[in-house]
């Protein structure tokens, strides 16, 4: 049975590819492999929060289930004064994270092998963004509002992108639910981006 790209150590067989793309008018060399999501080009979904993220240039900002780094990495060129902690459960994601950081000069990130929040169960942050693991299921996607909620400061918002036939309304609700305001800032082919801020 092939791995879950939310895996923590994947078993497949490594696929190592580089390949450019340009985000935000950036250009940013990744190496990916085989057992991390999207391996060949940065998806969709996460393109459109790219796009859409806004945020301080000193911003302390965390990316949920960061990959092999791209929403990070391009976090990290917005916030160019501030902080971006990546965090994620595959640890072979984990490592092309790191990697994709100093191939391509950003030095102002950490990233941690985490299961969710547990790496930084004690911290806070102006921004938490993710494009959260449906296929993980509904239990995992609501941990993640709720956790980010609990670790953002007064005034923090997380940025959200999910499909609309993958539960973008029931993903409204649950946000709705916890923070005090949320905002549908774009959608593009089905695919939403939700910003809820806490007060």
């Amino acid at each position: 049975m092939p791995d879950h790209y939310y895996t923590n150590r994947p078993t497949t067989a490594h696929d190592r590819k580089v390949w450019d793309a340009v985000l935000r008018g950036q250009k940013l060399r990744f190496i990916s492999d085989a057992g991390v999501f999207s391996k060949g080009n940065v998806d969709y979904g996460s393109r459109t929060l790219i796009d859409a993220m806004d945020f301080s240039v000193d911003a302390n900002v965390l990316d949920v289930g960061c990959g092999y780094g791209p929403i990070g990495l391009a976090a990290a060129r917005i916030a160019s004064k501030g902080h971006v902690t990546m965090v994620d459960v595959n640890s072979r994601a984990v490592e092309l994270a790191r990697e994709n950081a100093l191939a391509n000069g950003i030095y102002n990130v950490t990233v941690l092998e985490s299961d969710l929040f547990e790496a930084v169960e004690d911290k806070e942050f102006d921004v938490v963004l993710s494009n959260p693991p449906i296929r993980a299921g509904k239990e995992v996607v609501h941990a993640i509002f709720e956790g980010a909620y609990e670790r953002l400061s007064s005034g923090g918002a997380l940025w959200i992108v999910i499909q609309k036939k993958q539960g973008a309304p029931s993903a409204k609700q649950k946000l709705e639910s916890l923070f005090a305001e949320v905002e549908e800032v774009t959608k593009d082919k089905g695919y939403r981006i939700y910003k809820a801020t806490k007060k």
